[in-house]
């Protein structure tokens, strides 16, 4: 979640216009001009954030977002290094933006995106985010709030702690436990495994507390340019975990639909479990969502 713009200016102090609002930048120059003295070429890298403060919940898989960009405003071309950092329980989708930054007009930012969690459980609090180019440091504060609780009827899985036995290339956990269920955009929505025609393959999700389900929806790839039939996974297995123990709860065999609902004799779990043991096609595991109700 992000906040409004803001603006960092360093060497030079921060900056407030008088409605409060500006832009976060981090700026290197060089050299030094009185009023008087005609201002010489700017120099060295301006880094700029969406936001002046970050806020997350203690959901695993729901993270705060922040978009940051370097822009070289030399007359030179350079290579750039953006450290990012935060103490614990703060952890980061990346520690290093890494960038060839061309000189040109108008200026060219490179930007990317940091995703920003806590484990579950992490009080509500105020911890920071520093980011530092060469010499420069700059601090954005990272606000904790709790996640908001799960009542009847609410998708017991969403933004909580997704593993897997695998998971191909630029391929998230997280991403099919993020509520979005539509194969459109299932590169950035679902999971992948990384074993080419090797199963079984295992994706598991735990409660953030023991909870009774009773029914699990899994969503399969199924677009118009990737069918379920041809790229969907075909048989897999429920299970639940009971007492530390896992639990087989439902089987589905041969299936091309994609999506799947499987229900099951109400029982208290401490996370879920999809054992996939094949594909229509043989290669991989595809999971666009995972879902769990209890109500």
């Amino acid at each position: 979640m992000t906040d409004h713009d803001s603006a960092v200016h360093v060497p030079r102090p921060l900056l407030l216009g008088a409605a409060g609002a500006a832009l976060c930048l981090l700026a290197l120059v060089a050299g030094a001009s009185s009023p008087a003295e005609a201002r010489p070429p700017r120099t060295g890298v301006e880094v700029t954030t969406s936001a002046s403060q970050v806020t997350v919940t203690d959901l695993p898989c729901q993270p705060g977002e922040l978009s940051v960009a370097m822009t070289n405003v030399s007359e030179t071309d350079r290579y750039a290094d953006l450290l990012l950092s935060a103490p614990e329980p703060v952890e980061l989708s990346r520690e290093v933006f890494s960038s060839w930054l061309p000189a040109a007009e108008p200026d060219q930012p490179v930007t990317a995106e940091v995703g920003i969690t806590v484990p579950r459980g992490t009080p509500s609090g105020e911890h920071s985010l520093e980011l530092q180019v060469d010499r420069s440091r700059l601090e954005l504060p990272v606000l904790v709030r709790p996640a908001p609780e799960k009542g009847p009827g609410d998708n017991l899985l969403l933004g909580e702690r997704a593993t897997a036995s695998s998971t191909h290339g630029n391929f998230s956990t997280c991403a099919a436990v993020d509520g979005d269920a539509d194969s459109a955009g299932w590169e950035r929505t679902g999971w992948n495994d990384g074993t080419r025609g090797a199963f079984p393959d295992t994706f598991e999700v735990a409660l953030s507390e023991p909870a009774p389900v009773d029914r699990v929806v899994l969503t399969t790839l199924d677009r118009a340019a990737n069918p379920a039939e041809r790229f969907g996974i075909s048989d897999w297995d429920v299970q639940l975990r009971v007492d530390e123990q896992w639990r087989t709860v439902a089987e589905v065999r041969d299936s091309t639909e994609g999506e799947v609902t499987s229900r099951f004799e109400r029982t208290t779990a401490e996370a879920v479990r999809v054992v996939v043991h094949g594909s229509n096609n043989g290669d991989y595991s595809r999971i666009v969502e995972l879902a769990a109700y209890g109500g």
